[in-house]
């Protein structure tokens, strides 16, 4: 786009010919940085206002993990995002680059639509971080004199990115807001307060923000996912997480984006917390997303009866969600005589006051 500068990208690799195997790919897009060393990436890193690090992994004296210790240690590149290089593909180190705070990995030989596709994702999840951050934090400052204003400009702002996160995903269009409405009439019904229903409405609103992370052709997908794309899919809890707990002003939304998908017997993901040390936020927002799913349509069935939805719900009482939160949901589909809480229906016609 005119005016816009192209992101800054360090390439650090000790290999010359891999070095300007990568300036090549990205010569075209990006202004590119080089170091062949660690000592000289946390010297530029120093000097120089970057978008992204690649960083290979095997390097002589300071390899990749020392050095995205040091950057991390920073304050000016603690946040900075980093993919690392690699030559492997053994599991554990990649287990090991993730713990460390890599973003991705990017196997040599390098395949340049692939590395290309990886850079552009994690680029875009963190200008959408800092950007959203910048944005809200403008706006409470600018109007903190009109609270009721403010509230009411937050909820449209979040709306508008679950409709955005939502549009990725041709198959869950207006999901992100039922999962709301659903999780604040649980937790109304629960006994929690005005403010903590407030509190995981938003919760709802973005628990999948860290689908923005998921390739569009995976997440629309007609037919079944392999398992390296359902592992793909199984990252947005991580990515959600990291998006919303980095930003100050509304870190506490972080904890639906994370553990929605940890079930109460210990097999969900991505931490498999099990019963009462899943936060309650999230075993409220795991029923409302599981309702949801099924009673909306997908490409291969239509949104499921609701005995069906019952069934499945009651199944999983006690394993995969919290039983007093499926006892609520159930209770919100009884007084639910004609089914309007399915995709589709109107919003005001669910069996609940909020």
């Amino acid at each position: 786009m005119e005016g816009v500068m192209p992101a800054r990208i360090l390439v650090v690799d000790d290999d010359a010919i891999s070095l300007r195997v990568v300036q090549r790919i990205l010569a075209k897009y990006y202004q590119v940085e080089t170091a062949t060393s660690g000592s000289e990436c946390l010297e530029i890193v120093r000097r120089v206002s970057l978008d992204l690090i690649l960083l290979d992994i095997q390097m002589t004296g300071m390899d990749g993990f020392e050095t995205l210790r040091l950057i991390r240690e920073d304050e000016k590149s603690a946040e900075l995002p980093v993919i690392f290089l690699t030559a492997t593909d053994d599991a554990e180190v990649e287990a090991r680059g993730l713990e460390a705070g890599a973003e991705d990995f990017i196997r040599k030989p390098f395949v340049p639509k692939i590395m290309l596709h990886r850079i552009r994702h994690v680029l875009e999840i963190y200008r959408l971080r800092y950007h959203l951050e910048s944005e809200v934090s403008r706006q409470i400052e600018a109007t903190v004199e009109k609270q009721k204003k403010l509230e009411s400009f937050v909820e449209q702002t979040m709306l508008t990115l679950a409709h955005t996160i939502d549009a990725k995903d041709r198959y869950t269009s207006g999901h992100s807001a039922r999962v709301a409405l659903y999780s604040r009439e649980i937790s109304k019904r629960a006994g929690r307060s005005e403010e903590e229903q407030r509190v995981i409405y938003f919760m709802g609103l973005l628990h999948d923000i860290g689908k923005i992370g998921v390739p569009d052709e995976i997440l629309n997908k007609p037919g079944k996912l392999t398992n390296e794309e359902y592992a793909a899919i199984k990252k947005h809890p991580a990515v959600g997480y990291k998006i919303l707990n980095n930003m100050e002003s509304i870190h506490e939304l972080s904890v639906g984006a994370r553990w929605h998908h940890e079930r109460y017997d210990g097999k969900g993901y991505p931490d498999g917390l099990s019963g009462k040390d899943i936060p309650d936020a999230a075993r409220i927002i795991g029923v409302a997303d599981a309702y949801d799913a099924m009673s909306s349509s997908r490409s291969y069935r239509n949104y499921l009866p609701q005995d069906v939805i019952r069934g499945e719900l009651v199944k999983g009482r006690g394993t995969q969600f919290d039983p007093g939160y499926v006892d609520i949901m159930l209770a919100m589909m009884d007084e639910d005589k004609d089914y309007r809480m399915h995709e589709g229906s109107e919003m005001d016609a669910m069996p609940h006051s909020v």
